[in-house]
């Protein structure tokens, strides 16, 4: 089999990655959620190449454990788009939840054939990961980022002021990834692969600081720490003893943003004590968000429906929306649309019937991951990689759900990071084990 033949299979998974280095401009007080990119629409073509060639070639299906288990959250999405009060008004969440649940990530497991495959499109978020990382620590050096605390030095890459979350995304993932390749670099991988992904994980530590999301920080922490875990407690404690080596010579040694980034850290352990006013916002819609769900809760209030419903369930500490301004963008108002936190988000829209099909889903990807992975490790099968990576992705996706939720561009990688993890922890063990 030739180069190209072997390879060009995996380009519509790998086109939404890279899609998303290409800037999106974005008008004046529009949402970033309410838009289609262009990785939104590489991702539908994804979804239909798979449709085609399963159809064409008679390619394998899901099994029936991962139909089930990739499927089920479609039936919490319909009902709370149908018992909505405006189920039309509901409609694109339905699309949305969809693509990012359930269709993209069965067709990544459909497409991808072995662990070669996996590693070529985790690879390609690295690549990502290193063009955002790189522009967001420009933007903080040349102070053309977003603006924070009066100055525009926040790093945001291409995802602009309303997208603060974006590049932080984007360069965890990619932390996340080469963490893993690191760890445990596949048999037969060239001598240069683990000293080169160790530096690329050490590299994307400084945009990942200088973005400011506490919420990307805790989450990166927790995966990269787990990944460690996942390799044995004597590998995990030599990689922790370098972590910590690298933050003091980063952050203590050469002062890489200490100041800004200090007052930042120590901001997570105040935001009980003194909040500031997004923390204010934050508390506020995520009790407005309880408050929806103990009105419905059964089936929620319906896909799209917070918008509607917060402001008769939030009290008068809410703020009209943030403010958003540098980036090359004017000072704008972003309003406030989500409770910023997925679960609070599904419990609230969708009750109890949609949280307990998705959150169970995603309990299945997990449980399943670690089982298959320690499988692996103790067969020494040559995918470990692979399953460290997928872990270590899935376990940083559920913590950043604690204070984040699907909007913005970056939306469209997490439905094929859940295709990774669904194929590392549904794929038939022959095929994900194999080299």
């Amino acid at each position: 089999m030739s180069s190209l033949s072997r390879w060009w299979p995996l380009a519509p998974a790998i086109a939404p990655v890279l899609l998303l280095a290409v800037p999106v401009e974005y008008g004046n007080g529009s949402s970033t959620s309410a838009h289609v990119s262009v990785a939104d629409a590489a991702s539908a073509f994804l979804v239909l190449f798979c449709a085609v060639r399963l159809v064409r070639h008679r390619a394998r299906p899901l099994t029936p454990v991962a139909a089930f288990v990739l499927g089920i959250p479609a039936v919490g999405f319909a009902v709370a788009t149908i018992t909505a009060a405006d189920p039309v008004a509901a409609l694109p969440g339905f699309v949305r939840y969809l693509q990012v649940f359930v269709v993209v990530p069965a067709a990544v497991v459909l497409l991808l054939r072995d662990a070669r495959d996996f590693r070529v499109v985790a690879g390609s978020f690295v690549v990502l990961a290193l063009i955002q990382g790189t522009l967001g620590v420009h933007q903080y050096v040349t102070r053309t980022g977003a603006s924070y605390m009066g100055s525009d030095i926040r790093a945001v890459g291409t995802f602009g002021p309303t997208d603060v979350m974006g590049m932080a995304t984007v360069v965890a993932y990619g932390l996340v990834i080469a963490t893993g390749l690191a760890l445990r670099p596949a048999q037969g991988a060239p001598p240069w692969l683990r000293p080169a992904a160790a530096a690329t994980a050490v590299a994307l530590t400084l945009p990942l600081a200088l973005s400011f999301s506490r919420g990307a920080w805790i989450a990166t922490l927790l995966g990269s720490v787990a990944v460690m875990l996942l390799t044995g407690l004597r590998q995990a404690a030599r990689a922790l003893a370098a972590v910590v080596a690298v933050a003091v010579v980063l952050v203590g040694g050469f002062g890489v943003g200490s100041q800004a980034v200090s007052a930042r850290f120590s901001s997570i352990t105040r935001v009980t004590d003194t909040p500031d006013q997004s923390v204010t916002d934050r508390y506020t819609m995520w009790a407005a968000a309880v408050s929806m769900w103990r009105e419905e809760p059964a089936s929620g209030v319906g896909l799209k429906g917070f918008p509607a419903h917060r402001d008769g369930h939030s009290s008068l500490g809410l703020s009209s929306g943030s403010d958003t301004a540098g980036a090359g963008r004017a000072f704008q108002r972003q309003p406030l649309l989500s409770p910023h936190s997925m679960y609070l988000l599904v419990l609230s829209e969708q009750g109890l019937i949609g949280a307990t099909a998705l959150f169970g889903s995603w309990a299945a990807l997990l449980v399943g991951g670690v089982r298959r992975l320690t499988g692996a490790r103790r067969s020494r099968k040559s995918a470990v990689d692979c399953g460290l990576m997928a872990m270590g992705l899935m376990i940083w996706q559920t913590v950043d759900f604690l204070y984040a939720d699907i909007g913005g561009p970056s939306t469209a990688l997490t439905g094929i990071v859940f295709g990774l993890v669904a194929w590392w922890a549904l794929a038939e063990p022959e095929t994900s084990s194999s080299v």
